[in-house]
């Protein structure tokens, strides 16, 4: 009796990897747009928890967060960075400062400057939710290779306005020159 081989290809090789598809020129990225949803949603899930537990929020988060990275930050400028409303931002720094996360002081040239600095208090919270994000960050960056940090940073860049890429270089510039003590 013969043998009968047989060699059957699929029609499409399954791996874990999606399928990209062509798209067409202005058709809705709905994968990517998803995908960036469902990473924001992990990414700050753990520490959403953290900060329930306290009575806080996300916008109590992206506060403390500017506050700690930025010792000495005027009011203005977080404002700026998080474009929000001085009545959205003032009820959100109250609650941290009432707790004692954040203190205010008077600028020492001009007295009416409000300068924020994080309280120990304040470090200990935004370093506990830092290291949360870092840990899913490296896990990430983990499998996707030594260019993956370069990569997703060109990316992230790539994803803000034009016209406030160089605004925000400078700023993780100048906290990373002030966080080693080179101003």
């Amino acid at each position: 009796m013969a043998d009968i081989n047989v060699t059957v290809v699929p029609d499409r090789v399954t791996t874990s990897e999606p399928e990209v598809k062509a798209k067409a020129p202005g058709a809705p990225t709905w994968d990517l747009i998803e995908l960036l949803f469902f990473a924001y949603r992990d990414f700050v899930g753990h520490p959403d928890g953290i900060l329930e537990n306290l009575g806080f929020g996300r916008a109590h988060h992206r506060v403390l967060h500017f506050v700690n990275r930025n010792p000495g930050m005027k009011v203005a400028e977080l404002l700026d960075i998080l474009k929000i409303t001085k009545q959205s931002l003032g009820r959100v720094l109250k609650q941290l400062i009432d707790q004692g996360y954040v203190v205010q002081q008077e600028g020492a040239n001009d007295r009416r400057q409000r300068l924020l600095y994080a309280t120990a208090k304040g470090e200990q919270l935004a370093m506990q939710l830092a290291g949360l994000q870092t840990a899913r960050i490296a896990r990430a960056l983990a499998e996707l290779g030594p260019r993956a940090h370069e990569d997703a940073r060109a990316f992230l860049l790539a994803m803000i306005d034009t016209d406030d890429r160089d605004r925000v270089l400078r700023l993780i510039d100048r906290t990373e020159r002030v966080r080693r003590g080179r101003v």
